[in-house]
């Protein structure tokens, strides 16, 4: 398994994550920036009422008379937080719960293992939809909890694999024999050869997190006085945008949903092509001739 930087080398190298970072950074630039470029108020109400796009709206306004572009900068914020929350926080569960699961083995991996398939038979989206439906309080720490819990358990199931096929190599081994301490063999030893995998998980995760987060918005089941992707789709579906011929109210949102997707699908290709050296479809001899012009150049 590669080592960090190994991965980050073959990473910056592969065309794939190259191009998936373009739209990724693109997306983050638009959430910095854009709510300060244009400081609209995106709930604000006008005369201006479902008009096609123009100078003075250069996305057009909703059945309301709000600012189109004025709401998709304000909601690529929202989602890119939320999916980047939610990735993480179901990334650093999974990483948990397979590396201890499939290091220590025994009971402890039983019992985990128990807890991780029965997680993995529940159906995600429609539970997560449930569990929306039910909860007591509709915001964005509903939706947080609610696709945390859902949404940890393949990426632990795939940890705890290659952890046991890694607890007996050599350097564990090794590290076992000079006295270094659980944890250090784990997160030291172990987790570092793991990168891409936890790499990977992230970004499945986090365009998971942003299509059920859209969803669950879109279906009314999170805070609709928000301003995010979902809440857009949620009040051109209500008010009929589609029989009214207002395209600009739900394409935008859309489009964003379906670009920002394909970027991290890119990145998330290209880094399983670095961890997978058979799914590689540049030569070994041109990518190593694109490594040693970058060593050189540095």
């Amino acid at each position: 398994m590669l080592r960090l930087r190994d991965t980050w080398r073959l990473v910056t190298l592969n065309r794939k994550v190259t191009f998936g970072l373009a739209i990724l950074v693109f997306f983050v630039l638009i959430a910095i920036f854009g709510p300060v470029l244009f400081p609209k108020d995106p709930n604000a109400f006008s005369t201006d009422i479902l008009q096609a796009p123009s100078a003075a709206h250069w996305l057009g306004t909703t059945q309301t008379g709000q600012d189109v572009l004025t709401q998709v900068l304000v909601g690529t914020r929202f989602s890119l937080i939320m999916g980047f929350v939610i990735g993480t926080m179901t990334m650093i569960i999974s990483v948990i719960i397979g590396l201890v699961s499939g290091y220590f083995g025994g009971l402890i991996d039983e019992v985990l293992s128990l807890f991780t398939n029965v997680f993995l038979v529940l159906p995600t989206l429609p539970l997560a939809i449930l569990i929306a439906a039910f909860a007591a309080y509709r915001g964005p720490l509903t939706i947080v909890i609610v696709l945390t819990v859902t949404g940890w358990s393949w990426g632990a199931r795939i940890l705890r694999a290659q952890t046991l096929s890694m607890r007996n190599r050599d350097y564990v081994e090794a590290a076992k024999a000079s006295g270094e301490t659980t944890l250090r063999i784990i997160f030291f030893e172990i987790f570092p050869n793991e990168i891409s995998i936890v790499a990977a998980e992230l970004l499945g995760t986090v365009i998971y997190a942003i299509l059920a987060e859209t969803a669950l918005e879109f279906l009314g089941l999170g805070d609709i006085t928000s301003t995010s992707w979902g809440t857009m789709l949620y009040w051109a579906g209500n008010n009929d945008a589609l029989l009214l011929g207002a395209w600009w109210w739900f394409l935008p949102p859309g489009l964003c949903i379906a670009v920002l997707g394909a970027g991290l699908a890119f990145v998330n290709f290209g880094i399983d092509e670095v961890a997978n050296p058979r799914l590689r479809t540049e030569p070994k001899s041109k990518l190593a001739k694109r490594i040693k012009n970058k060593e050189v150049a540095a």
